[in-house]
Parts: C-alpha cells; sequence; structure tokens
C-alpha cells in the first residue's frame, strides 16, 4: 500500500483554535462522556457539475488511527494561558474512542446527504472537525474536477502534471491521489508515486533543449538516454520550423538504427489545435503514425473540449494547474454540523436553522439511501431516520422536499444503505482498498449506475434527494418548534 506520509508528523494540531476552547469548556463544565453525532455535508457540486467523488477517507483514517497530543503539543497549548493543567493532561492521554461512518472512498455523491458521521464522546468529535474537513474538501474537490477533464478526453490518455503549480507540497501529493482516483493514468509527481503507487511519467523540460547548443543535439542526446521511451519537447524554437523536422531526423538517424521508434512528441504552448494537425501529417508522411502527439499548456475540460471540436490530433493530455487548484471553482465547501445529542441514554435530533434555506440542516442520526431501479440505475438517493425499516419488496413511499404535497413512491426499485462502518469504539474497521480499486470502483458506478445525463459537461440533470415520510415529518416537527420558540 506504499508508505504513509503523515507517520513522519504529527498532525494533531492541525485544528482550528475554537476546537480547542470548546473542548475545554466541555471538559470542566459538561458530561464529556456524553455523545454526539457530526454530519459532513455539502451544499453545491462544484462547477455546477451534476455529481461529486467522496476523496480523502483513507488520509482520515491515517489521522485518527495517529492522533495524540505530544509534549511539545501540550508545552505549546500550556503557553497560550487560558487552559488548566487538568485539562492539558487530559490531552495528554488522549485517544479517540467513538465511532466513524462514511461513504465509501470513491462513491459518487450529491449536495446535502451525510457523507461522514461522526457518533462520539463530546470532546473526540469536536477536536477532529477540521482535519476531516480538509482532507474530503480537498481531495474530493480535485477527483470531481479530474473526472471531468477525463471524460472530455474521450478515452486519451491524461496526465496530472500539476505539482509546480499547486499551493504546496501536501496538495500537490495528495492532490496527485485524488487526479489518479478522478481517472488520471499517471502522474508527475514522484513522491506521489512512491506513497501511492501511481505510475509516474515525465521526459524533458525546455531547459534540457536550451542547455544544449542546438535542438538537434538536444534530442539525438535524450533518444540515447532513453530509447525505449523518447518523447521530445518540440515548441522550445518552433514547432514546424524546427521541433518537428529534428524530431523526425532523431528518430530516423538515431533512433530507427538501434531498432527502436520515437514514442512521440510534446507541444506545451501555441496554437495546440493547429500545431497538432501540422504535425501529425509531417510524422505521417515521414513514416512515423505510431508517434503519439502529448498536448500541455493550461488545459481543463473547457479547452480540451475545444481542441477537439476543432479537430486537434493529440492522443494524450498532460493536465496541470487547472487540476491541481481546480481552477475554474476552487472551494468544495464540505461543513461540518451536530445533528443529534444524546440525552439520558438516547440521541435527540438538532436542527441548525438559517434565513438562507440552504442552509438549514438535516437533523438527527439517519442512513442515505441509493436508490436504483430495474435496470440497476441509481434513480435517487433518499434520506430515513436511523434503524427505520424499509421494504423494498413493496412500492416505497416518500417524500420529496421540493415539491411535499405530492404523493409518490419507488416501485420494483431496490436500495443500498452508503454509510458504513469506519471506526467503531476507536477501531478502523475499514478494510484497506488500494488506490486502483477505489478509482476502479468510481468508473463502475459512472459505467453502470449514474445516469449520463447527470453527466454532461454543462445543464447535468439534477440528482433526486428525498426523505422517507417519518424522516420528512421528524425535520418538520423540529422546524415547527422552532418557529414557535421564535
Amino acid at each position: 500500500m506504499g508508505i504513509k506520509q503523515s507517520r513522519e508528523r504529527n498532525l494533531s494540531m492541525v485544528m482550528d483554535f475554537y476546537e480547542m476552547t470548546m473542548s475545554n469548556g466541555y471538559f470542566h463544565n459538561e458530561n464529556r462522556d456524553a455523545r454526539v453525532a457530526f454530519d459532513v455535508f455539502y451544499r453545491r457540486n462544484p462547477d455546477q457539475a451534476g455529481y461529486s467523488i467522496f476523496a480523502g477517507l483513507q488520509q482520515i483514517i491515517e489521522y485518527i488511527e495517529e492522533l495524540h497530543f505530544s509534549e511539545e503539543d501540550i508545552a505549546y497549548l500550556r503557553e497560550q494561558q487560558i487552559f488548566e493543567e487538568d485539562f492539558l493532561k487530559y490531552l495528554g492521554d488522549f485517544k479517540f474512542t467513538g465511532d466513524i461512518y462514511a461513504f465509501r472512498e470513491g462513491t459518487i455523491m450529491y449536495p446535502n446527504e451525510p457523507i461522514l458521521t461522526v457518533i462520539a464522546p463530546l470532546i473526540d468529535a469536536q477536536l477532529i472537525e477540521t482535519a476531516i474537513l480538509l482532507q474530503i474538501n480537498h481531495q474530493s474537490l480535485i477527483a470531481t474536477k479530474t473526472k471531468r477533464i477525463v471524460k472530455t478526453a474521450q478515452g486519451r490518455g491524461v496526465s496530472d502534471f500539476g505539482a509546480r503549480r499547486a499551493h504546496n507540497m501536501d496538495a500537490a501529493v495528495y492532490g496527485a491521489r485524488a487526479a489518479y482516483i478522478g481517472g488520471v493514468g499517471s502522474t508527475a509527481t514522484v513522491l506521489a508515486g512512491q506513497m501511492f503507487q501511481i505510475p509516474v511519467s515525465g521526459t524533458m523540460a525546455h531547459s534540457w533543449v536550451m542547455f544544449y547548443r542546438d535542438e538537434f543535439t538536444a534530442f539525438k542526446k535524450y533518444a540515447e538516454c532513453y530509447p525505449d521511451n523518447t518523447v521530445l519537447l518540440i515548441d522550445t524554437y518552433d514547432v514546424i520550423k524546427s521541433g518537428i523536422p529534428n524530431a523526425i531526423r532523431v528518430a530516423k538517424e538515431v533512433l530507427e538504427p538501434l531498432g527502436k521508434r520515437l514514442k512521440g512528441v510534446r507541444i506545451d504552448s501555441g496554437d495546440l489545435a493547429y500545431l497538432s494537425k501540422k504535425a501529425r501529417k509531417l510524422l505521417d508522411a515521414a513514416g512515423l503514425s505510431d508517434c503519439k502527439i502529448v498536448a500541455s499548456n493550461s488545459l481543463d475540460e473547457y479547452t480540451i473540449t475545444s481542441l477537439l471540436n476543432q479537430g486537434a490530433k493529440i492522443d494524450s493530455f498532460g493536465v496541470g494547474e487547472r487540476l491541481i487548484t481546480s481552477k475554474s471553482d476552487p472551494v468544495f465547501g464540505a461543513v461540518y454540523k451536530i445533528s443529534a445529542v444524546e440525552e439520558n441514554g438516547r440521541f435527540e435530533p438538532r436542527i441548525k436553522v438559517s434565513e438562507n434555506v440552504e442552509k438549514i440542516t438535516n437533523p438527527g442520526i439517519k442512513e442515505v439511501y441509493r436508490i436504483f431501479d430495474e435496470s440497476g440505475k441509481a434513480v435517487a438517493d433518499m434520506i430515513a431516520k436511523k434503524g427505520e425499516e424499509i421494504d423494498f419488496t413493496k412500492p416505497v413511499r416518500y417524500v420529496d422536499p421540493i415539491k411535499p404535497w405530492k404523493n409518490r413512491f419507488f416501485e420494483r426499485c431496490t436500495g443500498k444503505v452508503l454509510q458504513v462502518p469506519v471506526f467503531l469504539n476507536g477501531v478502523c474497521v475499514y478494510p484497506e482498498e488500494s488506490l486502483k480499486e477505489i478509482a476502479e470502483y468510481v468508473n463502475k458506478q459512472l459505467e453502470n449506475e449514474i445516469w449520463e445525463e447527470e453527466q454532461r459537461l454543462e445543464n447535468p440533470h439534477n440528482h433526486y434527494l428525498d426523505m422517507t415520510p417519518d424522516y420528512y415529518e421528524l425535520k418538520m416537527g423540529l422546524l415547527d418548534e422552532v418557529r414557535t420558540q421564535g
């Protein structure tokens, strides 16, 4: 499964300071063994997409398993002069003891459904908020963006070239992990390849060509070093007048006498559609029809779509800054909200109310069902109360919260509970998966279960999030209580 970067450093202090001040307050004023439930959900898909991809769970698992406060951490907190010694001693012995349920990593997900739920003692649940959110927000964003890019490539290879444009080293490494979940075939980031067994790829930069006195010599030297994998960067000076002729010359004078073929050329600037078409004609005329053309330079799903619509002769794409930063929509927006509090041995639901309707939360401990029709397509997701019995052998009545007056049923459908146990009583019970297995799971869902209309680049079909009648009544009842109190 590769090395785990988080084990080389203590990430336990990656939190907002209010998590520590609230935990201190709970420690001194409340029963810290009382359990609470928090849900992670998000309110909209980035880029106005029809779906998102759940990613980052493995790093959450690693964080929880390694969660502890070192002597240095305790000393730093003591320096803030607001925490008493009994609380600091408690932190020195701290270990997460709660439960976590989540979607399987790689699950296709939709707004306003709980993708991860923490049920844990009050302080346990509070201290892990930031670390959980940053993993989900970052990796889900990059995985989702990548899948959009890969889909528009229409079967052509896509490689992650984003490290040098990422926001920092971790963003490059874990962004590459998320990009592989989203469908790239390789990464240029070596540490990501080492940690996650992602195939690594890369050839030369313009500096290699510029180091030598002429372009042909640069190409010749490279081909002699890597005769089995020669891909030449042909836009340092002039693609048509210099780059392609010198690449063809190397293919004929250096590689073919060795019994080797020129594997590819890369264009990193200029009019990629025009240059790729001209390059293809010249390569074909030289008997190099098997030589691939790779394009890079500020690509994303929109530029790739435009290039292919123009008839560009590009075999694969190297995508960098706009993938690794999700430039067009760089905020995922998952939140962590309390949904229930244990009182007298039972969980009582909590709801957040807002003037903004989209910020009203779904209360209580619940389950999310994915509803499939007879063909195996996911027609909707449905929220139910935890433990609610649903008999799919009969028509299942549901409530559309947007149009609750309509009487609707799922007929001849099946349902699957999406959340699975990840931690129980502080012990990880989630089966370890390879990154390849996660990426394959994403593809399986998109190919077999998710409507093509939801995968459109623009104006995708809206996936329905329905509720069981019992759950809908629970939510409306709480809203009525709030209205009465108000």
